[in-house]
């Protein structure tokens, strides 16, 4: 089959329906349209419509199948070395590439989902299926340790958070500005207090400095013949719960 053949029998039809679809929700609302008046307007029969699209609420959102389809290839990729929050940090970016391959229109389906209690419901459902991904390797990640599987979560819950937060800021801009840098700044904290950390990569005003060093001693006088002490130096008004991560990380009960 050539390559000409495959780019005529890809997205043409698919994305005339997307196009014929928006434009009668702008111009009549979205309850006020059926699939018959979209299928009219882009010139195509009912099955084409179902071919491509199970409901009308799927042709709000055309590309999250593929995107979670990536995101799910992107996370069974990762081996041992990568650090498990980084590691879902960059899943989750695959999100924001894909807003931010036609900023016009992913501005003009937020406007709409805001209006449409029934959208604002699938979308949520949509959330859930990327959250539950993340959450689904980590806790292969974590698997073992304590509290392993609500570690997994609660992970996977602030990088939604953290992500949507800065999207939908970029978004209510009308799609203005750096998203990337706006979408980092938010994961940054998501890194900063679950992640465990690495050599520097980022430039330090992304990177907060160290505030907590502990270390092992070996001294079986102090506390027994098989025990450790773990001497801490931390930076004072370190909080407590970054005290107790990088002590459990230390003894290797992270």
């Amino acid at each position: 089959m050539s390559s000409t053949h495959k780019a005529e029998a890809k997205p043409p039809m698919r994305d005339a329906l997307v196009a014929a679809a928006f434009q009668l929700f702008l111009e009549r609302g979205y309850e006020q349209t059926t699939v018959d008046d979209i299928v009219a307007l882009a010139g195509v029969g009912r099955r084409s419509f179902f071919r491509y699209f199970p409901s009308k609420e799927d042709v709000v959102f055309p590309d999250h199948e593929r995107c979670l389809a990536d995101m799910t290839a992107f996370l069974a990729l990762s081996d041992p070395a990568h650090e498990p929050v980084r590691r879902v940090c960059d899943a989750a970016r695959l999100v924001l590439l894909m807003y931010a391959e036609n900023p016009s229109f992913s501005v003009q389906r937020y406007r709409l989902t805001k209006q449409v209690p029934g959208l604002r419901a699938y979308e949520l459902s949509v959330v859930w299926r990327y959250e539950r991904a993340l959450a689904a390797y980590l806790r292969t990640r974590y698997a073992g340790r304590r509290d392993g599987s609500l570690r997994a979560d609660v992970i996977a819950a602030a990088v939604v958070a953290a992500h949507n937060n800065a999207l939908r800021s970029w978004l209510r801009s009308d799609g203005r500005g750096d998203a990337s840098a706006t979408v980092d700044h938010a994961l940054g904290y998501v890194q900063s207090a679950f992640g465990t950390p690495t050599a520097p990569t980022a430039s330090p005003a992304s990177t907060p400095p160290a505030e907590v060093r502990p270390a092992i001693v070996e001294d079986p006088g102090a506390v027994g013949a098989d025990g450790d002490v773990v001497v801490v130096v931390s930076r004072r008004g370190a909080p407590l719960w970054r005290v107790v991560q990088e002590i459990e990380t230390t003894l290797g009960r992270g």
